[in-house]
């Protein structure tokens, strides 16, 4: 519907050209910003209205008395149900920071949810059949649950700023709230949140619209192609950089894929691509510090890039 509405602003009411690279650009950035923001209202929001219900000690207590593996593959199961990019995820990642959810389980979430998702399984379907959209789907969640568990060990969640969570727990005292002010308390998380956020997601959506569809196959190709064995993770590297949507990057691995680049290299960059966008880490920025922006991509780079070799070691009993 938000889409359509962008849509119809631009090219029907405007009457702007479709086919203007300039237009392309701040389509993006205006249909993006709105989505983004109107996410992240919804979800603090939400998030909010059920605190007045839930005291969040109770909360946290709930989720570290669970099985550490099994809470991070629910989590990382969520993110692959969610339809989001690496930027739409953040609103929701927030929402379980701000339930004082464990970090690493947070991550968990966050980093399967743009690698993952039901459409992106039935595009991998579609054009690489089931052998590799299963293996897909299992790697996915694996380096989301790998990954958090990791980020829990190194005790990441001291690298949050602290003032995008709650530092006292009032929920107690909100018990006896109406109905009515229960929802005013969401609002005001919500407004306080974007308040402290929006400079970052406008300044990190402007980068993604001006990154948008410039995907150079031909160069990656070429880049790619030339360094051997090194081919994996100079694929993950390049893919970071860019920014598009997990929909629009399947048919650009099909086309490396289709000019010879080995099945895992191109599937390690669509998942760095994806994943690891530059637009999620500047928007992260402003949640948490510089320290754990590098570990969160490391970690998931490794864990892309093993993939990446996995599925090129076992590409001739998978491609057939």
């Amino acid at each position: 519907m938000l889409q359509r509405l962008v849509n119809f602003i631009f090219y029907d009411f405007l009457k702007l050209d479709s086919h203007n690279h300039l237009v392309e650009i701040f389509h993006f950035f205006v249909y993006d910003t709105i989505k983004v923001l109107m996410l992240l209202f919804v979800m603090i929001g939400i998030i909010g209205y059920v605190r007045t219900y839930l005291p969040l000690s109770k909360v946290k207590e709930w989720v570290e008395s669970r099985n550490k593996i099994l809470a991070h593959f629910s989590a990382s199961m969520f993110g692959a149900l969610t339809p989001f990019c690496s930027c739409s995820s953040i609103p929701l990642f927030l929402s379980f920071v701000k339930m004082r959810i464990p970090l690493g389980v947070s991550m968990s979430f966050l980093i399967t949810s743009p690698i993952l998702n039901e459409y992106l399984f039935v595009l991998m379907l579609g054009y690489f059949g089931w052998k590799v959209a299963a293996m897909y789907a299992i790697s996915g969640v694996l380096i989301g649950v790998i990954a958090g568990l990791l980020l829990d060990k190194l005790d990441a969640s001291k690298y949050i700023e602290k003032d995008l969570v709650s530092s006292d727990d009032t929920t107690d005292d909100l018990k006896l709230l109406s109905q009515k002010e229960r929802i005013f308390f969401g609002i005001k998380e919500a407004l306080g949140i974007i308040k402290k956020l929006w400079k970052w997601i406008l300044f990190g959506v402007g980068v993604g619209a001006l990154l948008h569809g410039y995907v150079p196959s031909e160069t990656i190709q070429a880049i790619v192609g030339s360094v051997g064995i090194f081919a994996v993770p100079i694929a993950v590297i390049l893919g970071v950089p860019m920014y598009g949507s997990c929909a629009a990057i399947v048919p650009i691995a099909i086309v490396l894929f289709e000019k010879g680049m080995p099945i895992g290299t191109a599937l390690a960059f669509m998942m760095a691509v994806s994943a690891l966008s530059l637009p999620e880490a500047v928007i992260l920025r402003r949640a948490m510090n510089l320290k754990l922006i590098a570990i969160f991509f490391s970690i998931v780079s490794v864990g892309i890039i093993f993939t990446g070799y996995i599925f090129n070691f076992l590409s001739p009993f998978l491609i057939q």
